[in-house]
């Protein structure tokens, strides 16, 4: 059976390490194998904890009278040089919960007050990302928004635009622009929902 035998730490950062492992196959042979985390220490790699606790969440905020509107954040990412368009989003903080991480992300990257839906456990849960590369989880929050959009509350080091999306705009989105995968699903189920883009979560 396949399982890791040990843990290197190869970086010293703040927000994310480098870790080498000894990963034993299933025929018994053992090769390097490189995993990027949040987890500052090996002890907090999910691989030692053997619990999924949501590294970040993302925020899929609905806005306006008719809920028509979906609000992004056309982001510039150094890892593409380029701008993408995604939900609002951010890290679990020590100390928060998912809710209070949303509500609090969705003001300060976009001015606007979140109040979020009370929804079944499997829908806030978290899930992995890129699992190939990382451990990182992170969980979906889903509300309604209020308010007027402002840059004023990002910090110096963001470079983001704030989006209201109708269908049709995330239908160009999804056509021409950079989109991050999750983004991407959401944007598509929206599209093709009809009256409350949430009343799937009533299922």
């Amino acid at each position: 059976m396949s399982r890791v035998k040990s843990i290197k730490r190869q970086t010293q950062n703040r927000f994310l390490n480098l870790y080498e492992l000894d990963a034993e196959h299933r025929d018994g042979k053992v090769s390097k194998y490189f995993l990027a985390s949040r987890g500052e220490k090996v002890e907090e790699l999910k691989i030692s904890t053997g619990k999924n606790a949501p590294d970040g969440v993302a925020i899929y905020g609905i806005y306006g009278e008719n809920k028509d509107k979906v609000a992004l954040v056309r982001q510039f990412r150094y890892p593409i040089n380029d701008f993408i368009y995604e939900f609002p989003a951010g890290l679990v903080e020590k100390g928060e919960d998912v809710i209070g991480t949303a509500i609090r992300e969705m003001f300060e990257e976009t001015g606007l007050t979140l109040t979020p839906v009370k929804c079944k456990s499997m829908y806030n849960r978290p899930f992995f990302t890129t699992v190939g590369m990382t451990d990182e989880s992170c969980a979906t929050v889903f509300g309604y928004l209020s308010g007027s959009p402002t840059n004023l509350y990002q910090e110096a080091s963001e470079d983001i635009q704030v989006i209201l999306a109708d269908r049709e705009e995330c239908k160009r989105i999804l056509k021409e622009e950079n989109v991050s995968i999750m983004c991407a699903y959401m944007l598509m189920h929206f599209i093709h929902s009809e009256d409350d883009p949430f009343g799937f979560l009533q299922a």
